[in-house]
C-alpha cells in the first residue's frame, strides 16, 4: 500500500470516528461514547464551559445538553502526524441547554489520538460562527 492511500485511508477513518460520536451524542449514547473518547479529553465549548470526559458524558447522559442534531458541513480539514489527528471543520448543531432551545453554526478544532486501533476524542474547541 502506498503511503498516501494509508493516509486517506486514515484521514478517512478519523472523519467517521467524528461523524460516530456526532451521532452518538445526538442519540444520547453515553457507553459508546465512554468507550470512544480519550480519558484525558478536554471538552471546551462555544460559550467558554469547559469539561472533562466526565463532565461532558454527564451533560449529555443527565440532559443539561440535549443534541436534537449535529451537521457536519463540507470542507472538513484532516491533519495526521503518527498516532496524532487535527481537523478542523464547520457543523450546524440544534439542541437544548438546560431547556432552552438553541440552534448555532460553529467552527472547531479538535485533537484524536489514535489508541488500541481508534481514533479517541482528546480535545474539542468550537466557535460560534453566522
Amino acid at each position: 500500500m502506498s503511503l498516501l492511500l494509508a493516509q486517506a485511508q486514515n484521514r478517512s477513518s478519523v472523519l467517521t470516528a467524528e461523524e460516530q460520536r456526532f451521532n452518538h451524542m445526538v442519540a444520547k449514547d453515553t457507553v459508546w461514547l465512554r468507550q470512544n473518547l480519550d480519558d484525558d479529553l478536554i471538552y471546551l465549548h462555544s460559550n467558554g464551559l469547559r469539561e472533562t470526559k466526565e463532565q461532558h458524558l454527564h451533560s449529555i447522559g443527565y440532559s443539561e445538553i440535549v443534541y436534537q442534531s449535529i451537521d457536519l458541513l463540507p470542507g472538513t480539514q484532516v491533519r495526521q502526524y503518527g498516532k496524532i489527528a487535527l481537523t478542523n471543520g464547520k457543523i450546524h448543531v440544534k439542541g437544548l441547554l438546560n431547556g432552552s432551545l438553541f440552534e448555532i453554526n460553529l467552527l472547531y478544532s479538535t485533537v484524536y489520538r489514535r489508541q488500541k486501533g481508534k481514533w479517541r476524542l482528546l480535545n474539542w474547541q468550537s466557535t460560534r460562527v453566522q
